[in-house]
């Protein structure tokens, strides 16, 4: 009877075992299949740019078109303490070959706008890139105000120095 009883306790934790091993070969298999389909969905010939079967002639993205903005030298809120000034050097990026001329015509509010917004501005927060990247959000916001929404995609820093 011991011998019948010691082989009833050992099927079902040989079936436990069997199940859960199983249970661990789907989910590896499930996990990579995953990992796979969104290889080939992302980089793969499905993503929709680098297919090696397109065409030469192909219609293919415009280049950017740049305005450029005259130089901004502004006093900083510096406070009581010594004055600060920045000078900003920087191109719009505009959208379209046509958004060119409202940039342009544009051009006198753009400076207003910016140099307002820079005289409210305390030197420390322009330190860091964290201080660039906010100008940069804060700036694209404010063409995008003067020109019509849409028309300036980015704001390029050539030079800004802080003094």
């Amino acid at each position: 009877m011991t011998d019948g009883a010691a082989a009833a306790k050992d099927a079902p934790a040989k079936k436990g075992k069997a199940r859960l091993l199983i249970i661990g070969a789907a989910v590896v298999l499930l996990a990579s299949g995953g990992a796979g389909a969104a290889f080939f969905l992302k980089l793969g010939p499905f993503a929709g740019g680098g297919a090696p079967h397109e065409e030469a002639g192909a219609t293919q993205a415009a280049p950017p078109v740049f305005v450029e903005i005259p130089d901004i030298v502004a006093n900083l809120n510096a406070g009581a303490r010594r004055q600060s000034f920045v000078r900003l050097k920087a191109r719009l990026e505009v959208a379209r070959r046509e958004d060119v001329a409202i940039a342009t015509a544009a051009m006198p509010r753009l400076q207003d706008l910016f140099t307002t917004y820079l005289r409210e501005m305390r030197p420390e927060e322009l330190r860091g890139s964290i201080g660039t990247q906010r100008l940069r959000e804060e700036l694209l916001a404010r063409a995008n105000l003067a020109t019509r929404a849409g028309t300036v995609t980015d704001v390029l820093f050539v030079e800004l120095i802080v003094q």
